[in-house]
């Protein structure tokens, strides 16, 4: 659980790797936009700041979160000079045990997606009981998920590349 009132994404630059040649997916829910298209800018801003070229970032959308598992296998194989591909999506916890199945589904077909493929998937599906703890983790007082899952797509596009030099 998030430390009260701290911000997560603050990062290091100088521990980051160099961006500037990668290239980046990003698919987006629209479902929860409000929270969803908060998350695309922390990755968006993320990127930039790092040097990838905005030509370099490939953006989908699609309707819910369930979505996000169908369009990124077809991201996948449609762009595969992709380097790294995040997933945004936001589900946030009502009466019915929809959020469960939902959240459940997700996370296994991305987790499927990342043993399947080359491209690893970064998941940025917050999954939260509120929506005040969605809107705190999408740029308010946790940070920006978004910002983390750009990070964290950058070391991923940088193990795959030294992964791949070294199996020659």
């Amino acid at each position: 659980m998030a430390t009260e009132g701290k911000n997560l994404s603050h990062y290091n630059k100088e521990e980051i790797p160099n961006a500037k040649n990668f290239r980046f997916g990003i698919i987006v829910s629209e479902w929860n936009s409000n929270i969803t298209e908060n998350l695309f800018q922390g990755a968006f801003d993320v990127w930039i700041e790092n040097q990838v070229f905005k030509e370099n970032i490939v953006r989908w959308n699609v309707p819910g979160s369930f979505e996000l598992i169908y369009a990124c296998k077809k991201m996948q194989e449609t762009f595969e000079m992709l380097d790294a591909i995040v997933v945004v999506g936001s589900v946030i916890k009502g009466e019915t045990k929809h959020f469960d199945f939902v959240c459940e589904g997700v996370t296994q077909g991305i987790k499927d997606l990342n043993i399947q493929s080359d491209i690893p998937v970064i998941f940025c599906v917050l999954t939260d009981d509120h929506m005040q703890q969605s809107i705190d983790r999408s740029g308010g007082k946790h940070g920006n998920k978004g910002a983390e899952a750009a990070v964290a797509a950058i070391k991923m596009a940088q193990l795959r590349k030294d992964a791949k030099f070294y199996k020659g």
